[in-house]
């Protein structure tokens, strides 16, 4: 049997690849995401928070080869093929053929645009805090194309429906688990003080 990565181990390869503050904290808020879902669902909270961390590994540094870097990082050291798999898939259907099968690899691909539109609603908060963001607030501004205009809304509906979840509960879900990492990714504002 494959040995697991830890965290940690997860955290110096993402940081060895990306130098930018916003990855990093793209991948640390995808990773408080994937690490709430799967204790919703009594899954494994450590794998899936690893593979919330490494998802985008390559993105800094090779862009326009998103995915297939990461599958050849990831695989050029040792790591088991189930987390190559789940970082692979979230690029289904724009830079990956490797569609998301089980429900890690769906909630990877449903919740990773999704923590950009949170992070942009919270942004044009007053307190600029998460904390401060409600289900209603995303889904008013979801309606709004200009706003967050980079975030794919067709892949969170279509990841939605293949978690067969209301993509109210899925706000919901990425929201809360933002939160829990609120202070990494910024986006404690004035709580953060608490």
């Amino acid at each position: 049997m494959e040995s697991r990565p830890s965290r940690e181990e997860a955290w110096r390869l993402l940081c060895e690849f990306n130098e930018s503050d916003g990855l990093r904290k793209h991948a640390l808020a995808v990773e408080g995401v994937m690490r709430r879902v799967a204790r919703k669902r009594g899954e494994d909270e450590e794998l899936w928070g690893v593979v919330g961390l490494v998802h985008d590994l390559d993105y800094e540094k090779h862009p326009d080869q998103h995915c297939a870097m990461t599958e050849r990082i990831l695989r050029e050291r040792g790591w088991p093929e189930g987390i190559i798999r789940a970082a692979v898939s979230h690029g289904w259907g724009i830079c990956s053929e490797v569609e998301p099968e089980s429900a890690m690899e769906k909630v990877l691909y449903a919740v990773d645009e999704l923590t950009g539109l949170v992070a942009a609603t919270a942004l044009v908060r007053p307190s600029g805090s998460v904390h401060d963001v409600k289900v209603k607030s995303v889904r008013k501004k979801w309606k709004d194309a200009r706003f967050a205009a980079g975030v794919d809304r067709a892949i969170i509906e279509k990841g939605a429906e293949r978690l067969g979840v209301d993509l109210a509960e899925l706000i919901g879900d990425v929201i809360a688990g933002m939160q829990d990492v609120a202070e990494a990714i910024g986006l404690a504002g004035k709580h953060g003080d608490a």
